[in-house]
């Protein structure tokens, strides 16, 4: 079973990208479960998400305490919650910013992860030149598809499709895809480096 954990703020599409993220697996033929996890119900305040697949029915109905995955959509809770708490010692972790983890002052938290499980992307200024809005949601799922390649990108895209169609949908999924693309460069050159 692969468990994803996605921490966020109100208004940032949390749900639908766990939403999202569910269907798409769903169309790979996993069985998946998405539900989030409230505070105070209201923009900005921290919100959390949780995403399961596997090839076997999900029994499970708890949050998800050790991820696999880690998708943090605002770099600004690292100061006021400990996201990093349970992430498995070969887990995933993809953070919306164009800062690195040493600048964002969490290399100690994420440096001993395997090479390529740690991916940062500027999801929200990529939103923005898509969709107009500070939603990184669908920049991250379309990073995550990159990430961690057992999610395809045509589910993915399938799935935004679903749940905006029209041109709401069409940008949404070129905003998908710009966070593929961020998602594949960084990892390709940390492959280079490595190297």
């Amino acid at each position: 079973m692969i468990q994803v954990r996605i921490h966020g703020r109100g208004g940032q599409g949390v749900v639908s990208a766990s939403e999202m993220m569910s269907v798409a697996g769903f169309y790979q033929g996993l069985h998946s479960q998405s539900f989030p996890s409230f505070g105070s119900e209201r923009t900005g305040a921290p919100v959390q998400a949780f995403v399961r697949f596997d090839l076997r029915e999900i029994e499970l109905r708890e949050p998800v305490l050790e991820p696999d995955v880690l998708i943090i959509q605002d770099a600004t809770l690292f100061r006021s919650i400990d996201v990093f708490s349970g992430l498995k010692p070969d887990g995933y972790v993809l953070i919306n910013s164009h800062h690195s983890v040493e600048e964002l002052g969490v290399g100690e938290a994420v440096n001993h992860l395997p090479p390529g499980h740690v991916v940062t992307v500027p999801a929200t200024e990529l939103a923005f030149k898509h969709l107009k809005r500070a939603t990184p949601n669908t920049v991250l799922l379309g990073a995550f598809a990159a990430m961690y390649q057992q999610l395809e990108m045509t589910g993915v895209e399938r799935a935004i499709g679903e749940q905006w169609p029209g041109k709401v949908g069409e940008a949404n999924i070129a905003a998908a895809r710009a966070g593929f693309a961020a998602a594949s460069a960084k990892l390709q050159q940390k492959e280079t480096a490595d190297a």
